[in-house]
């Protein structure tokens, strides 16, 4: 079983070292896991790039491919995901966050136990830019008991998926990867196109990784109608689809 976990970089040396540091962290034992933590040097003008040529050179699992011009997060990823193997499991993780030590070994002891699913979901805890712990800010996943269910709370906005997901590159590429047009939520576009191809999301009992909280982080200004506005946009992506399946546009 072999994971990737997936990160575009752009001017992050102050948070950047945490989150690769939290990813050779992981413990799989005792399952036979390999992974790596292959990243995208996306047009830096900081100390990123100088940073990263350091840490590659103290060893596994961290692989860094670099870009002259910065990209959106969608084509940054596909970027990365075209040179995983066939195989590989993905684990997307920003450059601010942090993956839990044993995050990787859950999302593998759940593909043992459900072989015939294509994506895993957990939930996630947010913390302050030191790392503090913000109380009453925990984002859980709900179990959902169709594709349909789903897609009506997401485009209510009633739920969002958020980088606490695990999916088989062989789904990604039946979807067609990250909509390259898109600045923003192009994540969850990639999941409404999971959830409209039929894979309900299995839901684990793990807690995947730590959000980090900070005035620069890239959601910044991001409120009830700009999210509103983006599941519009993606919503009228699929509207027949959608309409075939009860979905209701968003107002």
């Amino acid at each position: 079983m072999h994971f990737t976990v997936i990160t575009p970089t752009h001017n992050r040396c102050q948070f950047l070292p945490e989150a690769v540091a939290s990813v050779r962290a992981t413990i799989t034992a005792p399952l036979d896991i390999q992974f790596e933590h292959f990243i995208l040097e996306n047009a830096s003008t900081d100390d990123t790039a100088n940073w990263l040529r350091t840490a590659t050179q103290e060893g596994e699992p961290i692989r860094v491919i670099s870009q002259n011009t910065k990209l959106q997060p969608g084509p940054a990823r596909n970027i990365l995901i075209r040179e995983t193997p066939a195989d590989s499991w993905l684990v997307p993780l920003d450059d601010d966050d942090l993956l839990l030590q044993r995050c990787l070994y859950h999302y593998g002891d759940l593909i043992e136990r459900h072989p015939e699913q294509s994506w895993f979901v957990a939930d996630f805890l947010r913390v302050d830019e030191e790392r503090r712990y913000l109380p009453s800010e925990d984002y859980y996943a709900w179990r959902f008991d169709s594709a349909t269910d789903m897609l009506k709370a997401i485009f209510k906005a009633e739920h969002f998926i958020q980088g606490n997901v695990c999916y088989s590159r062989s789904l990604f590429e039946k979807v067609g990867g990250y909509d390259e047009e898109i600045e923003m939520a192009e994540d969850l576009d990639l999941y409404v196109r999971f959830l409209l191809a039929g894979h309900l999301p299995i839901l684990s009992p793990h807690i995947s990784h730590l959000h980090r909280f900070h005035t620069s982080n890239v959601s910044i200004g991001v409120d009830a109608d700009k999210h509103g506005a983006d599941l519009r946009v993606i919503y009228d992506k699929y509207a027949d689809q959608l309409k075939a399946l009860g979905v209701e546009r968003p107002g």
